[in-house]
């Protein structure tokens, strides 16, 4: 087996991987993201106990127990190129020996679920209600410079979404990947499920104007109008397609929900938009208790 060079897999002086600042026996086979630091301890003071605590730059962590379920929550920061980070440094540190620096034999799923914030596409999402992603869309760029195919759906999907929206490919070129069928189905009472676009950014990529001009001023319009089959397009963020994209290239188990804070249709923001994602805290960790 090929040994990884020490400039590709960082590993600092306690034995961890570099940007996490965790250790392979520190993370939890379930993995709950946050792009907020500050959210972290808003989900661990619901864990009966914490083991570990880790912190570097943006990414904090906390390993602990919810009942007899062992989870780490982890802030990622804001963005597809913090969750490139992420997620290829969880998975390094349960399928790379970091002692002979290989990749093992026997390799390991993760179960990494994202309790996010996102704005609504569609006008009957409204605030304060919750999101479960059933795709993940990117026009963000980031699984290009993978090794990343389509299988027959999802090139359907990605055809239509480019000729409703006249999506500009000089822009990005889109792609798509799926949930973790695993984990969505136990995201179904109380949540919407629909496509959830992932932008490269919050302002222009989203189509707010401050004091710029927009290549695609008709692009939110567009994705609120998209449809093909059962599928349509219900929220925009961040983060979404790349944990998705890389969940499915790496192996893991991925789940997206979101707390809408924001309705882009009707113009509205959460009059209480912690009280909303403290909600999907609650919920989130009571249906990992009973997987």
């Amino acid at each position: 087996m090929q040994r990884i060079q020490e400039s590709e897999l960082i590993i600092n002086p306690r034995g961890a991987i570099y940007h996490l600042d965790i250790r392979p026996e520190e993370l939890a086979p379930t993995v709950i993201t946050v792009g907020d630091p500050g959210r972290v301890q808003e989900v661990s003071k619901h864990f009966d106990r914490i083991e570990s605590k880790a912190s570097h730059r943006e990414f904090i962590s906390h390993t602990g127990y919810v009942g007899n379920k062992r989870i780490t929550v982890l802030s990622s920061g804001i963005g597809p190129d913090n969750i490139d980070i992420v997620m290829n440094e969880l998975d390094a540190l349960v399928n790379i020996d970091f002692e002979s620096r290989t990749i093992k034999p026997n390799l390991t799923s993760l179960q990494i679920l994202r309790i996010g914030t996102s704005g609504s596409l569609q006008a009957d999402i409204d605030v304060d209600s919750h999101v479960a992603s059933t795709h993940g869309l990117g026009i963000d760029n980031l699984l290009n410079f993978y090794r990343f195919t389509h299988n027959d759906q999802e090139q359907q999907l990605i055809h239509a979404f480019v000729t409703q929206t006249q999506f500009q490919q000089t822009i990005s070129q889109p792609y798509i990947s799926s949930a973790g069928t695993n984990l969505l189905k136990h995201f179904v009472t109380g949540f919407f499920q629909g496509i959830t676009v992932t932008c490269p950014g919050f302002y222009g990529p989203q189509g707010r104007i401050l004091r710029l001009g927009l290549s695609s001023p008709e692009l939110v319009n567009r994705l609120t109008q998209f449809s093909f089959g059962q599928h349509r397009i219900s929220n925009f963020e961040m983060e979404t397609s790349a944990i998705y994209g890389l969940g499915k290239l790496l192996g893991h188990q991925c789940l997206s929900v979101n707390a809408i804070v924001a309705n882009r249709v009707a113009k509205r923001f959460s009059k209480d938009p912690k009280a909303a994602v403290e909600k999907l805290i609650v919920k989130t960790l009571a249906e990992i208790e009973r997987m």
